[in-house]
Order: structure tokens, then C-alpha cells, then sequence
């Protein structure tokens, strides 16, 4: 996984799976963290001033002038080389009930959860498709060119995960819809050699995680762990799956 963007980079989930890649001890050659206000994203930027492999972008996941604007920038510091590792993972919720959602909430709540993954990933399509034609690598994986949707159990409509700590109906329904993205994703991409993956990173301890007074039960850290880990692992027989942090199925 040597080029790799995550939007939604300056804070919980999307900060530390960049702080953790670049950790490694091969750390990616280059990473792209987006967020929408590069300026006040403090703790991104001294991340930055550490790392010079680390390429801080704006990006407002529902702007497509913005998102355009983004993937040209990305294009040109590649320099010709393909983005290997695109990972969806800004997102928002609205902490109501069943009784207070509202259509303003359902479409806001749509508009960055759902919408934004499919734009961007059309946007950064092309750079996908070129880090496959670099590939000599035979099969589907995040080393040669990956979608990673970061999904929520929150969604799955089996499972309902949470119900009684927060019914945020608009959040689960975006991340149901999400789902669905991610298999036709995964069935429109496969021919062209790209994996797709919705994830459940685990309900962990961020500010979105901790959530009606209750606090989630699992680290940020300990998530992340977890995900990069599983990413190393995944192929060409998971892809269009619905997975957790640990690699394992989760019903739809």
C-alpha cells in the first residue's frame, strides 16, 4: 500500500488509521489526508511538519467542485503514478430518534455518507485504474488498487447494532445505502481489477462513537489496529463483502 488517501483525516478514525500507516515500519511512500478545513486540522498539520510523505488536501466530501479539484491535485503530486488505496471514511451523524428525524437531516446525513463515497470514488477512478495497469500483481488486493468504504454496523439491518444506545435513523439508513454502493462497486470494478470493501471499523471511542452518555468499547488505537491489519489480508474473495475490523463477515 505504498499511495493511499483518506478523507475525513483530521480527527478520530480517519486521523489515526494516517497517524498509524505512518508508523509502520514501511510506511506508505506517500498519504493523502483530506478534510474540508485544512487550516484548522492543527493536529494533522504537526503530523505533517513530522512526515514529509504526508500530503494534507482540502476536500468537502459534499462538494463535487470541491472533490474534482481534489482528485486533480492528488493526480498531479502523484506524477503520473496511480493512487493504490482509497479509503472513504468521513462521515457524520445526526443523534435523533425515530420521532425527530427529519427529510433536512435524512439528506444531510445522505448527502456525506452515501453520495460523497460515490463522487469521490468516481473522481479517483481513473488513478485507481492506472495503479492496476502498473500492477504486476495477479488478483484483487489493497496493494494494487483498493475501495474501502468505512461502513458501520450501525447499518447492517440484521443486526441493528446499538439500537438501545441510539437509534440515529438517518445515519443507519446512509450506511444500509452505503452497502449497496459498495457491492455494485465491487461488481462494476472487478473486471477493471479493483477490490471493494465496505468495513465496520468497530464502535470505537470518537467523538461520533460516544454517543446518548455512553462510551463506546473499543479504542481508537485498538480499531485501527485492527483495520490495517485486516487490509493487508483482504483479496479478490473478499470483495463486495460486508466485513469488521477483524475480517469477518457481517450480514447486510
Amino acid at each position: 500500500m505504498r499511495l493511499i488517501l483518506v478523507t475525513g483525516a483530521n480527527r478520530g478514525i480517519g486521523f489515526e488509521l494516517v497517524k498509524q500507516f505512518l508508523e509502520r515500519s514501511n510506511p506508505p511512500e506517500k498519504i493523502f489526508a483530506t478534510c474540508r478545513n485544512p487550516d484548522g486540522a492543527q493536529e494533522l498539520k504537526n503530523l505533517a511538519s513530522r512526515h514529509p510523505n504526508l500530503v494534507i488536501v482540502q476536500l468537502e466530501v459534499t462538494d463535487p467542485v470541491s472533490i474534482k479539484a481534489a482528485a486533480a491535485r492528488v493526480e498531479g503530486l502523484l506524477k503520473g503514478s496511480g493512487l493504490h488505496l482509497l479509503i472513504n471514511n468521513a462521515g457524520i451523524v445526526k443523534k435523533t430518534t425515530l420521532e425527530a428525524e427529519t427529510p433536512e437531516y435524512m439528506s444531510q446525513v445522505y448527502a456525506t455518507n452515501t453520495t460523497g463515497p460515490l463522487v469521490i470514488s468516481q473522481a479517483f477512478l481513473p488513478l485507481l485504474k492506472k495503479a492496476v495497469q502498473e500492477s504486476a500483481q495477479k488478483g484483487l488486493s489493497c496493494s494494487k488498487a483498493a475501495i474501502i468504504n468505512m461502513s458501520s454496523e450501525a447499518g447492517s439491518i440484521k443486526n441493528v447494532l446499538a439500537w438501545e444506545f441510539g437509534q440515529v435513523v438517518s445515519y443507519r439508513c446512509s450506511k444500509a445505502a452505503l452497502n449497496m454502493l459498495t457491492k455494485c462497486q465491487s461488481l462494476a470494478y472487478r473486471e477493471l481489477g479493483i477490490l471493494c470493501i465496505a468495513l465496520h471499523p468497530g464502535w470505537l471511542q470518537t467523538t461520533m462513537g460516544n454517543t446518548g452518555g455512553y462510551q463506546a468499547p473499543m479504542t481508537v488505537d485498538e480499531g485501527v489496529r485492527g483495520i490495517i491489519n485486516t487490509l493487508s489480508k483482504l483479496s479478490e474473495k473478499e470483495t463486495g463483502a460486508f466485513i469488521n475490523w477483524e475480517g469477518n463477515l457481517l450480514p447486510w
